[in-house]
């Protein structure tokens, strides 16, 4: 079984932008530089046949590339877990490309995904009550921003668990036109 997500990553400035933005807080569970992407798609545990259909369809995908840029900061939270992300401004051209990307996964017999689609970068994750820390964060950020930085294309990821935490390994690139 392979674990699939598809993903824009971020080019290296960008990246270091939001590293700049993560502190020491022991509160978190911090990215590093090599899980930081905006998901497009998590498609979770395929059979190899599935994910070679899969990466067929995600390579016919056509679109033009496009420009994102940092915008502001948020949170999810569940009961006792949360994520704090960096948002990305235009939202229209990665939804576009979301919803191809869904359609593609349709086409070879996936599930469709039940969730909003939510374009973001998770920065840190978190465990228990962490209201002030969360929130001091948010505060520290809220104005966390960058300029334009080009889209060219995007990214079929396999995610390894370990009890490190996720690797992400590109098994295809999608060039944007």
């Amino acid at each position: 079984m392979h674990r699939l997500f598809v993903a824009i990553r971020p080019p290296e400035p960008i990246r270091d932008l939001l590293i700049d933005a993560m502190d020491d807080s022991a509160d978190f569970r911090w990215q590093d530089d090599q899980q930081l992407h905006l998901t497009l798609r998590f498609i979770g545990e395929v059979d190899r046949p599935v994910g070679e259909d899969l990466a067929d369809a995600l390579g016919r995908i056509r679109t033009d590339g496009f420009d994102l840029r940092i915008a502001g900061v948020g949170r999810f939270e569940q009961r006792s877990s949360g994520a704090l992300w960096a948002g990305v401004e235009p939202k229209a051209p990665v939804a576009a490309l979301a919803a191809k990307v869904e359609r593609a996964c349709l086409a070879v017999g996936l599930e469709p995904e039940r969730r909003a689609f939510h374009p973001h970068i998770t920065l840190a994750r978190w465990k228990g009550r962490r209201t002030r820390e969360v929130a001091d964060f948010l505060e520290r950020s809220r104005g966390l921003g960058s300029e334009p930085f080009e889209v060219a294309d995007f990214i079929l990821f396999e995610s390894r668990l370990s009890r490190h935490g996720a690797h992400y390994e590109p098994v295809a690139t999608y060039p944007l036109s």
